[in-house]
C-alpha cells in the first residue's frame, strides 16, 4: 500500500482525540477488505494532513463540518460531530449558533434535520 505510516499514525491519534476511541475502533473493526483502503485514506489524508494544518483550530474545523454536513444533508455525520463536540471545546450553544447560521445559507429543512439530530444526541447523552 502507498500509505504514509507516520501521517496515518498522526491522523489516527487526532481522529481518536476528536471523534473518540469507540467510534474509531468501530470504524476499523467494521472495515472489510473492500472498505479498509477508504478508512486508511480518510485517516491519513483528512485526519493526518488536512486536520493537522495550523490555520484553523479543531473547534473551528468541527463547526465548519457541522455547517457543511448540514448543507449536504448528512445527518449521521452531524450526529457524530454533535456527540464529539466536547472533545474540541464545542458547546451546545456553539452548535445552536452554527445551525441557525446554516439555516440562512442551507435552508430551513436542512437545518431542521440537523437540529433534530443534535437534539437526539443531547437527549441520549443526558439520559433522557
Amino acid at each position: 500500500s502507498d500509505l504514509d505510516q507516520d501521517r496515518f499514525e498522526r491522523g489516527q491519534r487526532l481522529r481518536r482525540e476528536v471523534l473518540g476511541d469507540a467510534y474509531v475502533d468501530r470504524s476499523l473493526t467494521d472495515a472489510t477488505e473492500f472498505t479498509r483502503p477508504f478508512q486508511e485514506i480518510v485517516t491519513e489524508f483528512a485526519w493526518g494532513e488536512v486536520w493537522q494544518r495550523p490555520g484553523l483550530d479543531k473547534k473551528t474545523r468541527a463547526m465548519l463540518n457541522l455547517a457543511m454536513l448540514t448543507a449536504l444533508g448528512r445527518t449521521d455525520e452531524v450526529r457524530l460531530y454533535a456527540r464529539s463536540a466536547p472533545n474540541v471545546g464545542l458547546t451546545r450553544e456553539d452548535i445552536q449558533e452554527v445551525l441557525i447560521h446554516a439555516m440562512v445559507y442551507c435552508g430551513v429543512p436542512a437545518a431542521l434535520d440537523s437540529f433534530r439530530a443534535c437534539q437526539e444526541v443531547f437527549k441520549e447523552i443526558d439520559g433522557e
